[in-house]
C-alpha cells in the first residue's frame, strides 16, 4: 500500500473507496494475508485518469 500511495498520490482511504465503486484497479492476492497491485495496472489507470480541476 506505501508504494500505491506514493505512485498514485491518493491517500488510503481515497484508493478503498474508488475500488468499491470499481474506479481502481483490483488487488491481486499473493499470500493468505497480502495482497498487491500491478504496477501496468496503476499505469494504465494514471494514464487513464481524467486530470480533476483546482
Amino acid at each position: 500500500m506505501p508504494m500505491v500511495i506514493k505512485i498514485t498520490g491518493l491517500g488510503r482511504s481515497t484508493i478503498y473507496r474508488l475500488m468499491a465503486e470499481n474506479l481502481f484497479p483490483c488487488q491481486v492476492k499473493i499470500a493468505k494475508r497480502a495482497v498487491a497491485w500491478r504496477q501496468a495496472d496503476l499505469e494504465l489507470w494514471s494514464k487513464m485518469r481524467q486530470p480533476v480541476p483546482h
